[in-house]
């Protein structure tokens, strides 16, 4: 039987509390208050696809933080996110590249006939499906206005 993300989580907690790992720890711990939170909210436990969607919450948060405190100077927090920011992403799948990422966005551009603006948002719908947790909305966007030549 496979372990579910959430015990997944726990176990590893566990490791790194034994190993004195104090980033993954503290990464840990945020992340299962984060999906303890969620859980409280719906009044129900989370499938494996809700609990990823919000490590990708967390994640893009840190990505976020990074920015801010390079922005300020901040380089010793910008790296203590970035640790963060590693430890998470081993929970969630491998993003695809631009490249798979284009392929993907020809493929649904020719099974869905499109060829025009007004298609856009049909194609990134379609899309989004496909990729769902691999892909920023915001690439797939810009990758379907690219291949059919309009502006954002």
């Amino acid at each position: 039987m496979t372990m579910t993300l959430l015990e997944r989580l726990g176990e590893d907690l566990k490791q790194a509390l034994k190993a004195k790992d104090a980033v993954r720890v503290s990464t840990l711990r945020l992340a299962r208050a984060a999906l303890h939170n969620t859980e409280i909210q719906r009044g129900r436990p989370l499938t494996d696809e809700e609990a990823q969607e919000v490590l990708r919450l967390e994640a893009r948060r840190r990505k976020e933080a990074i920015e801010a405190f390079r922005r300020a100077g901040r380089e010793e927090m910008a790296h203590r996110e970035e640790l963060e920011l590693a430890v998470l992403l081993e929970y969630l799948p491998t993003p695809l590249s631009e490249e798979e990422l284009r392929r993907i966005v020809q493929e649904a551009i020719q099974r869905l006939g499109a060829s025009t603006e007004r298609d856009v948002g049909r194609v990134i719908g379609a899309v989004m499906r496909e990729v769902r947790g691999r892909a920023e909305g915001r690439d797939v966007e810009r990758l379907v206005r690219e291949a059919l030549g309009s502006r954002p």
